[in-house]
């Protein structure tokens, strides 16, 4: 595999990557852990295949299960025609039968969709195996990574300007997308284009290559839309990483901490905060939720008398939402940052690439890459409509792991991110009412907060190069009442946001509904979603 070579390299798509030491490592696991391995085994006999899926991918970890036998491509026969005179191709990959008559429907039925692509099933190599392409909405700054559109893109012809010669699908959706909105260009699920492997020795595009063509693409559209001060670089791997600019000075950040005792959390919480955070200039809000350990109330008493921090008293019954508002009124920073208070820093710059994302005019939560007391992905982002409800993405993946579409490497649109580790601009916040905590007390604030922010035209991002440790609910203790408040939530999200709930606009229904996120296709996965048209949220 050549690192850079596209969109179709397994390094994007996130193909399998299971070794015999990872094989090693997950039966180390199940030998280690003979209580949970016993509740796989048992939910699996007692014909619990769900929970015994969820269990096991708990236990061992999971990995991508996605590639087809190269006859995969055989399965798709050829367009017989080109869309229609009005439309225009763009790309180098070959319509499959019916995607024409399909590209013509949707833009017949929507004067308002300038540009459309669907998916795709690319081949790395002569012979090779193929890797599905299920991409998501359409999402700019995932596009500026690399051009995750596909072989083919479809737009009006009168959508471009007669003499517009564009490079590919990527420039194509940019120059449409700046002329007329992101939700110009929809994702219209199922197959509808191949790519197969060009065999050595065939003609091959001259010139710096695809990722140095794609960096010149991001370029020229970041200077078209007045962002020539947005630095542009290439990285290793062949993704395009986009810098946007911080100001001078840099803005006071104030981090948010909840707590109620567990000191053996807080205080290597804030121990790794002040040792591996790069940014100059920060505030720390402890908020204290009727903390009596004497140990813990020694140690607020001496972070304020010592000037290390500020103890908000957050008095009553255990409300994560209000006390995180109560600490946001007393703050002084233009950047909130919420952090639980079993999260730790272990490399400096997290606070500074979130900042560099929060701190844009159209973007308002952004959260981390989170991992678990095993290194394995604990966040990748929350993805709507999975689990019955919601899920965190690529959840049990290796924590090295690319993700799919490099969705673990790439910063990118999501639906929500956590609040175990959110970055938001204060004004933002403020205005719509910060976190809902009559409704929202303790469990999904965090979701209801990024989709207000979405309804106000804000964007939420994940950026992944952005890395904390998270000893998830480790401070949390179920009780009866906890459940009931727990269901009561659950409720009103359905009340809430139920028609957002069915589908994740960035997350493809082509995915198996049934395990952790982007693991393993649904059976008849090429189908899925089809003739439903696609677009961001907004």
């Amino acid at each position: 595999m050549t690192p850079g070579s596209g969109a179709e390299d397994g390094l994007y798509l996130g193909s399998a990557r299971r070794t015999w030491r990872g094989l090693v490592q997950a039966a180390r696991r199940v030998f280690s852990r003979p209580g949970e391995a016993a509740a796989v085994f048992r939910a699996r006999l007692t014909g619990k295949r769900l929970r015994a899926r969820q269990k096991g991918a708990a236990l061992v970890g999971i990995d991508h299960r996605l590639t087809l036998p190269a006859r995969s491509l055989d399965r798709f026969a050829p367009a017989a025609d080109e869309p229609g005179p009005g439309i225009r191709v763009i790309g180098d990959g070959h319509l499959v039968a019916g995607a024409s008559e399909r590209i013509s429907a949707a833009f017949a039925a929507d004067p308002d969709l300038h540009a459309v692509y669907g998916d795709a099933l690319v081949q790395d190599r002569p012979g090779g195996p193929v890797l599905p392409l299920l991409p998501p909405a359409y999402d700019a700054d995932r596009l500026a990574a690399f051009d995750y559109l596909g072989p083919i893109l479809a737009c009006r012809r009168t959508s471009l300007d007669a003499e517009a010669d564009p490079a590919g699908p990527a420039e194509a959706a940019f120059l449409i997308a700046e002329r007329y909105g992101a939700r110009s260009v929809g994702h219209l699920p199922g197959i509808l284009a191949l790519r197969r492997a060009v065999r050595k020795g065939s003609a091959q595009p001259g010139g710096e290559g695809r990722p140095g063509r794609h960096r010149r693409v991001v370029r020229g559209h970041l200077d078209r839309v007045g962002r020539s001060d947005v630095r542009v670089a290439l990285t290793p791997d062949g993704l395009v990483r986009v810098e946007y600019p911080l100001p001078d000075p840099l803005p006071l950040a104030s981090i948010i901490i909840p707590t109620r005792d567990r000191l053996d959390l807080l205080r290597p919480c804030l121990d790794s905060l002040r040792r591996c955070t790069d940014w100059p200039s920060i505030e720390i809000l402890v908020c204290d939720n009727d903390s009596r350990e004497p140990e813990t109330l020694a140690y607020l008493r001496a972070l304020e008398g010592e000037g290390r921090g500020h103890v908000v008293s957050c008095p009553g019954p255990f409300n994560f939402a209000a006390m995180n508002n109560a600490a946001a009124a007393r703050s002084r920073g233009r950047l909130l940052v919420f952090v639980n208070n079993d999260v730790e820093a272990f490399r400096s710059d997290w606070l500074t690439l979130m900042a560099r994302e929060a701190l844009r005019p159209d973007v308002g939560a952004v959260g981390a890459k989170l991992l678990d007391g095993e290194g394995r992905i604990q966040h990748g982002g929350i993805v709507l409509g999975t689990g019955g409800l919601v899920t965190h993405g690529h959840r049990h993946f290796p924590g090295d792991a690319p993700g799919y579409l490099a969705a673990l490497r790439v910063t990118h649109a999501v639906s929500a991110v956590t609040a175990a580790c959110l970055v938001v601009e204060a004004d933002k916040f403020r205005a719509i009412g910060g976190f809902d905590e009559a409704v929202f007390a303790v469990d999904f604030n965090d979701v209801d907060l990024c989709l207000r922010l979405s309804a106000a035209g804000y964007r939420t991002l994940l950026v992944p190069e952005a890395v904390l440790h998270h000893r998830e609910a480790a401070s949390r203790r179920w009780s009866t009442e906890a459940r009931t408040r727990h269901e009561r939530e659950i409720a009103g999200l359905k009340k809430r946001w139920g028609s957002l709930l069915v589908q994740d606009p960035h997350y493809h229904p082509g995915f198996d509904p049934d395990l952790s996120t982007h693991a393993r296709l649904r059976s008849r996965f090429s189908e899925a979603g089809r003739g439903a048209l696609r677009r961001p949220l907004g």
